[in-house]
């Protein structure tokens, strides 16, 4: 079997064997296929796709490319939830506590961010001490212990998927539905999880511009789950704008410490509430999503959420008293308003550039090695559908940036807004639910 082989079959749109994928995966990973026959053929499954079969295939090579974690220690049924990625989305850092503190076991590995979307270890690190990095036999008994975890990937989870990635984000392969769907079910299959609940964005600052590209995703890797057992049900949220409010690191984890006391922003909790309701049905916590959505907003109202948020934060070792008291997190020594310019009512604040604006300010990364700005960001006083005047507080920046390096950016804030004369109707955060593939 030769690889050039395969490139020339895909390019022509042929469906590849089972045993196909398994040479160029295998191959791949040990170092025997090199990087430009791979980056061909991603560029080749970009233009002429892959069946349900190839892509279910695909997953599962990769999931099996390295490590395969077992959670079968943890006792009931597992549950985890990804996104496809956003702007100010800490979605993760409200809906673990909720769903762990109605009865849910919460194993959850994330990532980092990059570009203009922000990632969930990154808002965790912001919290003084707080370590992501766990064993296997640590995340076990944290989880059996208090019902929640969120850790890092291990190095030797999926290594296909991780170099795959690095090819496709520098070779234009990135938005390839086939290859998105089999990266983020393999992490997640070779995590060890029972069920999973997938967040799929749609918008300016998502992935998946337009509602059809996000059901095609959606029902795509649902359908990889379920071929694979896995209960997989995937919710389509809006991010034609930011996520709650804040945006940026420390900025996030004090939107989710007010959310977790019952003083979230609408559209986040509206989030939470969605998808911690399916997450308990799934894992048979409870009967009905009605139940559910109950209990949800009652271990809000009554602290419980909160205090899972401070368990799970000292079983990682961080400070809990920046939990119990957030005013404790270091501020940016540039504090910055920027203002309404005129009358009217807010059409549109593009996700897109206030994330790309926000890591410019120091609160995100150009590349893995970049260093970032845990109190950098960019927090929201109004949202879409806000009647402003002239002179109202539209958002507010946080840097420590120069201001000859920040200058600039506040510009480019003021051009992510948009007006309308006529009134505009706040945005749903719920698009759509895909339960079937």
């Amino acid at each position: 079997m030769r690889m050039v082989d395969l490139i020339i079959k895909k390019r022509d749109g042929h469906e590849l064997s089972d045993e196909e994928i398994k040479f160029w995966i295998d191959g791949y990973v040990k170092g025997e296929i090199p990087d430009y026959q791979s980056s061909a053929m991603n560029m080749a499954i970009f233009f002429r796709g892959m069946t349900k079969r190839e892509i279910a295939t695909l997953t599962d090579y990769m999931e099996h490319s390295g490590e395969v974690i077992d959670l079968s220690e943890i006792e009931g049924i597992k549950v985890d939830k990804h996104s496809t990625g956003g702007v100010g989305d800490k979605t993760s850092l409200v809906l673990g506590p909720m769903v762990a503190a109605v009865g849910g076991k919460v194993a959850k590995m994330s990532g980092r961010g990059l570009g203009h979307t922000g990632g969930t270890l990154d808002k965790l690190e912001s919290i003084p001490g707080l370590i992501i990095a766990k064993s296997k036999e640590q995340m076990v008994e944290q989880v059996n212990r208090i019902g929640l975890a969120i850790v890092g990937q291990t190095s030797t989870l999926v290594p296909a998927d991780k170099k795959l990635y690095a090819l496709r984000d520098v070779t234009g392969t990135v938005e390839s539905i086939p290859l998105i769907a089999a990266s983020v079910m393999s992490k997640k299959l070779a995590s060890g999880t029972d069920v999973i609940l997938l967040d799929v964005t749609v918008g300016e600052g998502a992935f998946m511009k337009n509602m059809d590209q996000a059901r095609e995703l959606a029902k795509t890797m649902v359908g990889i789950g379920k071929s694979l057992n896995r209960d997989t049900v995937a919710v389509l949220s809006d991010m034609s704008e930011p996520l709650g409010f804040a945006v940026g690191n420390s900025l996030e984890v004090k939107e989710a410490i007010d959310s977790l006391h019952g003083k979230g922003p609408e559209d986040l909790m509206e989030l939470c509430y969605t998808s911690g309701s399916i997450m308990l049905v799934q894992a048979k916590v409870c009967k009905s999503i009605e139940e559910a959505r109950k209990k949800l907003h009652e271990v809000i109202e009554n602290g419980e959420a909160f205090e899972k948020f401070c368990l799970m934060v000292e079983a990682q070792g961080g400070d809990v008293s920046y939990i119990r008291h957030p005013e404790k997190f270091e501020i940016s020594k540039n504090i910055v308003e920027i203002r309404s310019e005129r009358d009217g009512y807010i059409k549109e604040i593009n996700a897109l550039e206030i994330g790309i604006s926000a890591m410019k300010l120091g609160a995100g990364r150009e590349t893995l090695e970049d260093v970032i700005d845990m109190s950098a960001g960019i927090v929201l006083a109004k949202k879409v559908g806000a009647k402003v005047t002239r002179g109202d507080l539209l958002c507010t920046v946080y840097t420590n940036k120069t201001p000859e390096e920040y200058l600039p950016v506040l510009d480019e804030i003021r051009q992510a807004y948009a007006y309308s004369d006529k009134e505009v109707k706040e945005l749903p955060v719920i698009r759509e639910i895909i339960r079937e593939a």
